[in-house]
């Protein structure tokens, strides 16, 4: 790699550059209300982004210099033209309170556009690279628990910048301007992959959660929460914001995670958050007797325990609430899918549909880490044709089915096909052990 090297820019060239994407003050671990990302032939500021962003708006966005501006008479010397066309100069002072730059007189204009940028090169940086300059220059800088926690998650940092922005965190929740700076939505978006995909390795401190998934989360993870939001900004009204804030957005962001392996429409999921902001929340259900609002009395809001009690309380009054739903629902498609592929009568099937269903929910409790895509609704009917298979040739499904899990993040959306790749592999698996 190269020696870092010394470039001395005039203002105005810098913030050219910066303007025409030449100069990036826009990396992906950086604080979130001056950062984004590099590619080969760019230069990444890892330090000043704030001074870039604040020259950016005095010079080119009529930005006024505050009021309260320490030294804000600025002497100069004037030019102007005396006899004969000679130039001459004279002692000038400038008040520079509430004035943009265009009011600014010439000569500090210029002045202005004349100050030298020295900055320091350093050449062929991956996004790793960047971070560990960040964390470097950055180390006098007063930057919160959450900003500095961000660096550590160099890997997954664009996309969750790209979350971030998403329609769903910028309508529909309750952050203020402040929580936002201050990296608070990003710290959500780690609380909840960490709680759909690696509760039992949950981390209360976010330095050491941006850590763990920096080397253990998979992109998939973080594609199928883009996706939930997604879905959630289509059935989410203004009624709902408050539910989203700094506190419990990530257990009900986790929640919905949950309610996906339900066969239900979404607009449900809202029809619950309304439900429990209306009466449920009201609702002793845990053994404790708490209400949901104390469980977090006693302990951090980040303990673990307190999460997944609220998560346990949550995902019981959200199945109660659905319980009517599941009761309704029309078994008639699935038994002729089951008959189908598994050779059997579906009257047989239908009979016995209960303990099938029942079956596969323990299985998936045992062998299926909360928050796997094998657990979602649309991979439902091969999974139980699997239950099915199971009862029908008297053999068992757990070592495999955990040994499968670990290896298939996901599932064929052809569920027949599904169904025949999850057989074939069983019986491999079997064969191995014989």
């Amino acid at each position: 790699m190269a020696r870092p090297r010394k470039q001395t820019y005039t203002l105005e060239m810098y913030l050219k550059k910066n303007r025409k994407g030449d100069i990036d003050n826009n990396a992906d671990v950086q604080r979130n209300f001056v950062w984004n990302k590099e590619e080969d032939s760019k230069l990444h500021i890892v330090d000043g982004g704030c001074r870039t962003a604040a020259l950016r708006k005095f010079r080119e966005m009529n930005y006024k210099i505050t009021s309260v501006v320490e030294n804000a008479l600025i002497p100069y010397k004037k030019k102007y033209v005396g006899e004969g066309g000679a130039v001459l100069y004279e002692n000038a002072v400038c008040d520079i309170r509430n004035k943009t730059f265009e009011k600014l007189p010439m000569e500090l204009q210029e002045k202005f556009d004349e100050y030298q940028i020295e900055t320091v090169i350093h050449e062929c940086c991956d996004s790793s690279r960047i971070s560990k300059y960040i964390k470097r220059y950055n180390n006098h800088v007063a930057m919160n628990p959450d900003q500095r926690a961000f660096i550590y998650i160099d890997r997954f940092a664009s996309r969750i910048r790209k979350i971030v922005d998403s329609r769903f965190f910028v309508e529909y929740s309750s952050y203020t301007e402040k929580e936002r700076t201050k990296g608070a939505v990003e710290r959500v978006v780690v609380e909840t992959i960490m709680c759909t995909g690696h509760f039992e390795h949950w981390k209360t401190q976010p330095r050491a959660a941006c850590k763990y998934l920096n080397e253990h989360a998979t992109a998939e993870e973080f594609e199928r929460l883009a996706d939930h939001l997604c879905r959630l900004e289509h059935i989410m009204t203004d009624d709902m914001k408050e539910i989203f804030n700094k506190k419990d957005s990530f257990i009900f962001l986790t929640l919905f995670d949950r309610f996906t392996r339900f066969q239900v429409e979404d607009t449900r999921f809202a029809d619950f958050l309304r439900e429990f902001q209306r009466n449920l929340r009201g609702v002793r259900k845990n053994e404790k007797g708490n209400l949901f609002d104390e469980i977090d009395r006693e302990l951090s809001t980040k303990d673990r325990q307190v999460v997944a009690d609220k998560l346990a309380m949550l995902e019981e009054l959200l199945k109660d609430f659905l319980r009517d739903d599941a009761e309704e629902e029309p078994d008639d498609g699935l038994v002729s899918f089951l008959a189908e592929n598994l050779e059997m009568d579906g009257e047989d099937i239908q009979a016995d549909l209960d303990l099938y269903k029942e079956s596969l929910d323990v299985l998936l409790d045992d062998t299926v880490k909360i928050g796997s895509r094998i657990r979602a609704a649309g991979n439902r009917p091969s999974l139980l044709a699997m239950m099915v298979y199971s009862y029908k040739e008297d053999k068992d499904l757990d070592e495999w089915m955990a040994v499968y899990a670990g290896k298939h993040t996901g599932y064929l959306v052809d569920q027949r096909k599904n169904f025949q790749q999850m057989r074939t592999d069983f019986e491999r698996f079997l064969e191995g052990k014989g």
